[in-house]
């Protein structure tokens, strides 16, 4: 019997630029489809950090050269470009290796708003750099007219910082349901979703706000009873004592012993913790489901048990 996989793409996997993109996604197509024709149904979440960073930044530059014709692109806005332009790209990709082994199946993005609490205490302290750099003066009239946050980033000027809040729901899900239950390869949650909260009763308004693909992707998974998480990022393997002489390489991993980890300080923040975290809480959210986390070229040999970090109860 095939599981039901939801894959959590990382950014090694759709390059840094337009043309990267189109190059890494033929990778990730031919990695996808690979457990496609193992009999899996597969649904992809993925990443958009340099995507959306340079969507930010062509915005922001157009608004400085005509700031009387040109208004400030809202962030969530920005994500949700990124989120048409990645899952044009996978679409497309995903599509040409399916004909290409014979396999008829649909594959289809949707543009995928993700319901964060206006309360939750990251809003109290942004920590997410994004956009352009700016000079000292630049970021103090952002801050006085637009009311941003800005820090200062390693000496190379300044930079808008926002909120990364933990996922709440997926407004679209029963969109992507029907999808999955139709039996259509689906594209949802790209770069976390586009960050969205409740004000008047059924109105959703955009959040200034990027949401961790990963959280996302776990959260996905649990509302399409999924049976297995995967996510995909740059090692093999999750290590604890990492870029250390001693450094171990875990196979395998309980909810416990990855928290005892995490309450160590083995992981670290905003790259592998994240991650991990993810994976406990799918692991977790109902008798019987696993999480890896491995390389998108190992992703098959993951499935069968052959290589990546499992976590599982």
């Amino acid at each position: 019997m095939g599981k039901r996989i939801v894959i959590a793409l990382g950014g090694n996997a759709l390059g840094n630029n337009l043309p990267e993109q189109m190059i890494a996604v033929k990778q990730t197509a031919r990695a996808i489809v690979d457990l496609i024709q193992e009999g899996h149904q597969v649904i992809i979440a993925h990443g958009n950090g340099p995507q959306v960073g340079m969507i930010q930044k062509a915005m922001a530059e157009l608004t400085r050269s005509d700031p009387d014709k040109y208004i400030p692109c809202p962030l969530s806005v920005c994500v949700a470009m990124s989120q048409g332009y990645i899952g044009y790209d996978l679409q497309n990709g995903l599509r040409e290796e399916l004909l290409d082994r014979g396999i008829a199946k649909g594959v289809a993005t949707v543009l995928t708003q993700v319901e964060v609490d206006p309360n939750d205490p990251a809003f109290a302290h942004p920590s997410k750099p994004i956009g352009a750099f700016m000079t000292r003066e630049e970021a103090d009239k952002m801050v006085a007219e637009r009311g941003y946050d800005v820090i200062e980033d390693a000496g190379r000027g300044y930079r808008r910082v926002v909120a990364s809040p933990r996922p709440v729901s997926i407004v679209e899900i029963e969109s992507i349901r029907d999808m999955v239950e139709a039996g259509l390869v689906v594209v949802a949650c790209g770069g976390g979703g586009i960050p969205v909260f409740k004000t008047d009763g059924h109105h959703l308004k955009g959040a200034a706000a990027v949401i961790d693909k990963d959280f996302a992707a776990g959260l996905l998974a649990q509302q399409v009873q999924a049976d297995t998480l995967i996510i995909l990022t740059a090692v093999e393997k999750v290590a604890i004592r990492f870029g250390k002489p001693d450094v171990q390489w875990l196979d395998s991993l309980t909810p416990k012993q990855a928290e005892g980890y995490i309450a160590a300080g083995e992981f670290a923040p905003g790259s592998m913790l994240p991650k991990v975290q993810a994976a406990v809480e799918f692991a977790r959210s109902a008798p019987g489901r696993t999480a890896l986390i491995t390389l998108l070229e190992k992703a098959k040999d993951g499935v069968q048990g052959k290589t990546g970090t499992l976590i599982r109860q």
